[in-house]
């Protein structure tokens, strides 16, 4: 596996299923990855801890998936420079609508990056993109993989 450049991180296991086709994508990609459990309300000064030291470990960029109320991407964001892009997770009575907004509506100078409800793909392919402005061989390993869908 290629050097880490990415952590995708999910707020609970049970959101593995979705956060694993982020992984999938940055594999055939061959970018470098780690996943991590570590949620924003229960295991708050961890969650701090690991995107306080994201940058100096070698990350570029942080995937964070979480459902319900949604905090992980934000706090992650508070704590970081790092550009973050969330993944709303479907759960609960709103089925994933509460997550969404959570995520999107973020305060001015905290942004995170938001895709669609489950969409742990596009996440991937938006922080290859990032990647890919400063790495030309991740630029043609999207186009590449981008080819396949045409």
């Amino acid at each position: 596996m290629a050097d880490l450049r990415v952590g995708i991180i999910m707020g609970s296991k049970s959101d593995e299923a979705v956060m694993q086709k982020a992984a999938d994508v940055l594999e055939e990609l061959g970018i470098g990855y780690e996943t991590v459990v570590s949620s924003a309300h229960r295991n708050p000064a961890r969650t701090a801890a690991y995107a306080t030291e994201a940058a100096a470990r070698g990350l570029q960029v942080l995937i964070a998936g979480a459902g319900l109320a949604a905090a992980l991407p934000g706090v992650l964001a508070a704590h970081t420079t790092l550009p973050i892009i969330g993944v709303p997770i479907a759960s609960g009575a709103l089925n994933g609508v509460d997550a969404l907004y959570a995520i999107v509506q973020m305060p001015p100078g905290v942004p995170v990056a938001t895709v669609g409800i489950d969409n742990a793909r596009n996440a991937a392919m938006l922080a290859a993109q990032i990647l890919a402005l400063g790495d030309a061989a991740v630029g043609k390993a999207i186009e590449t993989y981008r080819d396949k869908w045409n």
